[in-house]
């Protein structure tokens, strides 16, 4: 099957549909085994791509910028305190400047009406590295990383998140899930689930794919038979220091541990999408151990994070060749046979 997404847009999962998300995956596996074997997939020779960061990041970056290099193209980085979005100049118009000079625009930021309006403006494919409410990069390292470790006989993704699922995590993760069949599991405090409206996007998919949806307070109820589990940080880039003590305390009971992982098939895999609080060796995993008394980690524990079980750095690696293929196939100028 032909799928041609020369030209469009990923700004959020729910764009796409089931073929163009596994044509997606499928393409990045294929780049994945290029790059293995020594063979050039210079696609993008000549082309440009602008990359605005308005939150700090090192995997977001790093695959937007090796991407770039492997497929031929030319990337500028914009950081942070150099892009005038929404202080000196709109998005509106920082989209029209952009798409005289640019093949292609990556924004990781804030808010999502940012890069809906730098999508509406711009006349080249914008594509989402990371909002506050979604994550379509990430998802795609993920499902082809659980395409690299699911069990042979396994006719669908099961999987279960736990922590703070209102954030792009647990909202892509959902949607995500929705739109490819999977049985998908969220599994928070009742307050921390996605928004209704994330929830009834979710179900409305699910009724066409045939997915298995499960919402539950309850690891006990969502563990079970999930082959892989995941988990992401409690409080997220921009939240007050102020919220951990409340978060903590909530959270805890959703920490993936040993015997959390006990609850899950013993062939199940722990994923994160990093970085992870699961030692003492950055400054914040030393203050909040420090003030916590939380001395084998937060949102996981390190012996689950160091075990066989963990395939967290296959999946960092997995941010590459999917952000490879989010730029071939809709920068390049043939569509995803």
């Amino acid at each position: 099957m032909t799928v041609d997404l020369r030209g469009r847009d990923i700004l959020r999962e729910a764009d796409l549909s089931a073929a163009e998300l596994t044509a997606l995956i499928q393409l990045a596996a294929s780049l994945k085994n290029d790059r293995r074997t020594g063979t050039p997939h210079r696609i993008l020779e000549g082309k440009t791509i602008a990359l605005i960061f308005e939150k700090a990041s090192t995997r977001t970056r790093c695959a937007f910028e090796v991407a770039s290099a492997h497929l031929g193209a030319t990337a500028t980085y914009i950081d942070p305190s150099g892009s005038h979005i929404g202080h000196k100049e709109s998005a509106a118009d920082t989209a029209r400047v952009l798409s005289r000079m640019y093949d292609g625009i990556e924004f990781r930021g804030h808010s999502q009406q940012t890069i809906d309006q730098l999508a509406k403006f711009a006349d080249v494919p914008v594509l989402n590295g990371l909002t506050d409410e979604w994550h379509p990069s990430q998802m795609l390292a993920d499902f082809l990383t659980m395409d690299e470790h699911r069990p042979p006989d396994a006719t669908r993704h099961s999987y279960v998140y736990l922590g703070d699922a209102r954030n792009n995590m647990g909202n892509s993760l959902l949607v995500m899930g929705a739109i490819m069949g999977s049985d998908v599991r969220i599994c928070a405090p009742q307050d921390l689930w996605p928004t209704e409206q994330v929830r009834a996007l979710a179900a409305e998919r699910a009724e066409h794919s045939g997915a298995r949806i499960t919402l539950t307070e309850n690891p006990q109820e969502a563990v079970p038979g999930a082959m892989f589990v995941m988990t992401d940080v409690w409080v997220s880039m921009g939240e007050p220091e102020a919220v951990w003590a409340s978060r903590v305390e909530q959270l805890l009971p959703y920490r993936v541990d040993a015997d959390l992982m006990a609850m899950a098939p013993s062939s199940a895999k722990f994923m994160h999408c990093l970085p992870a609080y699961h030692d003492s060796t950055t400054a914040v995993g030393k203050r909040v151990r420090e003030q916590f008394q939380l001395h084998d980690g937060v949102e996981v524990t390190h012996d689950v994070f160091e075990s066989t079980s963990s395939i967290v750095f296959d999946q960092a690696e997995n941010r590459l060749h999917t952000i490879k293929s989010m730029m071939a196939a809709t920068m390049g100028d043939q569509p995803i046979d």
